[in-house]
């Protein structure tokens, strides 16, 4: 028996359902029951009856799908897998924070620790982030973002709202440079450059379309377009090109590589409901506040 028909087996007798980041590896997402972004992946996953729910992603993705399935059972294949972004601000620094703007709503991006969450107001997506701080605004001109400074940005860009901002970042797409995006636009003059809000300003300036991960999936399958340049990380290439492929994907830098993401493997996966390990566990206080800070984010999100 080969080690996918082992997983499968395992999944069944286990009553697990197996989620996939758009990021993880092409033979990892191709085992998933369903693959996208972490906050989506957290909501079908809590909808579902499967009493085990094996999260291949970052360890903040596997924390959101405890923290909306508090009843389930969570594994994640590499307890290693972290997110170097949502590491960039813990618990104390926000209280700090907070302190400092007493008055101001506290705003943070769904890459946050569980215990961050816990912190703050509401969360937001790349998604619905500036739909969000647009309806805060009218109540609250002072908000506390964190803790993507890039995310910020293009918020800011677009509301003309001014944000106080933790000077946090994506390392993956730190490394997607504007000149990567004018390179790739001379090889491929035809193609439609997405870029994920993350990117620093200067590649946003030179996107086509600004757009979350589960955005450029919608994109590229519903549009008439046939290129795509797309700045993110490298592995949403997979399914882009499975889900499309008589159109063409080309990386705006092959080195937008997470690590992190890479670290799951098939044979962890297995290793992982054989053994039902790397148990993901929150405290009962921490799970309530952060579930209120996302409950509050799902009235808003898109």
């Amino acid at each position: 028996m080969g080690i996918v028909e082992k997983i499968i087996k395992l999944k069944r007798e286990r009553n697990a359902i197996i989620l996939a980041h758009n990021y993880q590896l092409p033979e990892v997402q191709d085992i998933a029951d369903f693959v996208g972004d972490s906050l989506g992946l957290s909501i079908q996953a809590a909808g579902t009856d499967a009493q085990v729910i094996v999260f291949c992603g970052v360890h903040f993705m596997a924390e959101t799908a405890k923290i909306l399935s508090p009843r389930k059972t969570v594994l994640i294949p590499d307890m290693n897998a972290g997110c170097p972004m949502a590491d960039m601000i813990n618990a104390d620094q926000l209280r700090e924070m907070k302190a400092e703007h007493p008055n101001a709503t506290v705003l943070c991006y769904v890459n946050t620790t569980a215990e961050v969450k816990a912190q703050c107001d509401l969360c937001c997506t790349s998604a619905n982030a500036v739909s969000i701080v647009k309806d805060v605004m009218k109540e609250n001109k002072e908000v506390i973002f964190v803790p993507d400074k890039y995310l910020a940005d293009y918020v800011s860009t677009e509301t003309g709202c001014d944000l106080i901002v933790w000077k946090g970042y994506c390392p993956t797409h730190a490394k997607i440079l504007p000149e990567h995006i004018l390179l790739q636009k001379e090889l491929h003059p035809g193609a439609v450059v997405l870029a994920h809000p993350e990117c620093t300003p200067g590649v946003r300036m030179l996107a086509d379309k600004v757009i979350s991960t589960e955005g450029m999936c919608w994109y590229a399958n519903e549009m008439k377009d046939k290129e795509f340049i797309v700045a993110t990380e490298v592995g949403i290439l997979h399914r882009m090109r499975r889900d499309n492929p008589d159109k063409s994907f080309y990386p705006a830098s092959d080195m937008a590589i997470c690590p992190n993401m890479k670290l799951t493997t098939l044979e962890k996966v297995l290793w992982a409901l054989d053994g039902m390990n790397n148990e993901i566990t929150l405290p009962r206080e921490t799970i309530a506040k952060a579930k209120k800070c996302i409950q509050r984010m799902l009235l808003y999100r898109v």
